[in-house]
């Protein structure tokens, strides 16, 4: 079932508008209209989630906040339709995609995401729209605004995107024959949009890439060395391995790779600011960003 509820805190989560200046709001300019348990305890609808995130970005496009309040209900939309024409705002495309999540309304997903791409490509709606809801979908995961099962749904849909665009660019003959890339996630990461992205940045550059996903062992990786020559093993480190076990784990790869002739790593996410760079060898390489791998390419 779609969340129907929310907390004063979920709207301050999901907007970024504090719980003090929505209570104010709520209060001064009656922008609000909270149902309250026996409690005393403020729950707002879904209706009032999208109210609340359409104020906000009049709010933060210049509109004041008592302007707004006189604005009739049913013409807040078209305000806000206004200023994203005249903008192309991209805080309302986040903002929208954030409501598909919470309501499981992939219907509205598809049709932000075929708006946007009307005017830009699959790479920079990646790149513009889709990083910045990820990194906002971590945050709220960690509040408690949303549930694992928000966070499957969003990122469910966003890998379709990445695979049905991975399947246009793909080539049935690689046309650079100068590298071959491996790309995995080590065991227990799950976290694979990344990577999906970067293999589709591999594949429409021309190169080869051996996509073997999520929760790959450490072993298995020699399997592909034996096959190949310039070898580049691809990984993207979000949560495993930890900062504790981070360094371990590449002193392992090396020990590995060192009967196999030109291996090379290349290592991104999160976890990345735990190696100790200087100890690395020149055939392991970390980068701080999918544009760094990109530009490597």
């Amino acid at each position: 079932m779609p969340k129907k509820v929310f907390s004063i805190r979920d709207l301050e989560n999901l907007s970024g508008i504090k719980a003090h200046t929505i209570r104010i709001w709520e209060k001064r300019y009656n922008l609000l209209s909270p149902e309250r348990t026996d409690t005393n305890i403020r729950n707002y609808s879904i209706a009032s989630l999208q109210k609340l995130l359409n104020v906000t970005l009049l709010y933060h496009n210049g509109y004041k906040i008592s302007k707004i309040a006189k604005i009739p209900e049913a013409e807040i939309p078209l305000r806000v339709k206004e200023v994203v024409s005249k903008k192309n705002n991209n805080s309302h495309v986040l903002n929208t995609f954030k409501l598909a999540m919470v309501n499981f309304d992939q219907t509205l997903f598809f049709e932000t995401y075929n708006k946007l791409l009307s005017t830009r490509s699959f790479r920079e709606v990646f790149k513009e729209t889709f990083i910045p809801l990820l990194n906002e979908i971590g945050l709220l995961w960690q509040t408690d605004t949303i549930s694992p099962a928000h966070e499957h749904f969003i990122t469910g849909l966003i890998k379709q995107k990445i695979l049905i665009n991975t399947e246009k660019v793909q080539q049935p003959t690689p046309t650079k024959t100068d590298k071959v890339f491996v790309s995995f996630l080590p065991e227990n990461e799950i976290h694979e949009i990344g990577l999906l992205y970067l293999n589709y940045e591999i594949l429409s550059k021309g190169y080869k890439c051996v996509y073997l996903g999520q929760t790959v062992p450490l072993e298995n990786l020699v399997d592909v060395m034996r096959y190949f020559e310039n070898i580049y093993f691809l990984s993207y480190f979000t949560v495993k391995p930890d900062k504790d076990h981070i360094n371990t784990y590449i002193r392992n790869f090396e020990n590995m790779a060192s009967k196999y002739s030109n291996p090379n790593f290349w290592i991104l996410g999160r976890q990345v600011k735990h190696v100790e760079v200087s100890k690395l060898p020149n055939y392991i390489k970390t980068f701080t960003s999918i544009d760094q791998v990109v530009n490597e390419l």
